[in-house]
């Protein structure tokens, strides 16, 4: 069964199509990964999915549901759990802080069950030591980490992964891979944009190309990776 399904969406700019009649089903419990070229039209994807912009055409359904014509904050509550590529915590707040916030206004906890709701997300993501540090003095990789935290505080069917992985060392990789793999275990469904192919590839069993806005294609990843099309507009091997 589907927990995620887009079909035929798309989305224009002016006369920029930046999303062309994309379609997919994301099961639930899978990983999905997506690739392509810078402007090729993930974020966007992602955008459309969480309603921070507006179709133009075509359905989003989740669990069974149209959320199409929702707002952000009603997806929210319906199950999709964002974090963004450049983590954007409430600098000023701590990290427990930071989580008690999505799992009040996000995950509709409250009271003493979201204070041990949001430290057993802290522990599920390697954060629990670091819950009392303000977060705008935290390291690069523990900034990953509690946007990953605050998407799961909101709890969600479906995490969105946009580049988390970008700009961490080959070791702090690994680690955060490590805790994505734990989360999806778990059977948290996952669609994850990553330019770090091989920490992408360790966790997903699909992969979904896009190209100026097109599902170019979608299948197991080493198949995909092996694709000439892919070689050639994606690792820019001429074919």
């Amino acid at each position: 069964m589907s927990i995620l399904s887009l079909q035929n969406v798309s989305k224009s700019f002016g006369a920029l199509k930046v999303t062309d009649d994309v379609s997919f089903d994301l099961a639930a419990g899978e990983a999905l990964g997506i690739i392509g070229p810078n402007g090729a039209g993930k974020s966007t994807l992602f955008n459309l999915i969480t309603g921070n912009i507006a179709v133009d055409q075509g359905t989003i359904t989740l669990d069974g549901r149209d959320v199409t014509r929702q707002p952000p904050m009603a997806r929210v509550a319906a199950g999709i759990g964002r974090s963004f590529q450049i983590p954007q915590p409430f600098t000023h707040l701590s990290v427990f802080e930071n989580l008690l916030v999505a799992a009040n206004f996000g995950g509709g906890h409250h009271g003493s069950e979201a204070g041990d709701f949001a430290m057993d997300i802290l522990s599920r993501t390697g954060l629990a030591a670091e819950a009392d540090l303000v977060s705008g003095g935290l390291s690069l990789l523990q900034r990953k980490r509690l946007e990953l935290a605050r998407a799961m505080a909101t709890s969600p069917k479906v995490i969105l992964l946009d580049e988390i992985a970008g700009g961490l060392t080959e070791g702090e990789c690994h680690a955060l891979v490590d805790t994505i793999k734990g989360i999806h275990a778990e059977g948290t469904a996952i669609i994850w944009i990553e330019h770090v192919l091989h920490a992408l590839n360790s966790v997903v069993e699909r992969l979904m190309v896009l190209d100026f806005g097109k599902n170019l294609m979608i299948g197991e990843p080493s198949v995909v990776m092996e694709a000439p099309q892919v070689k050639e507009i994606y690792l820019g091997i001429e074919i």
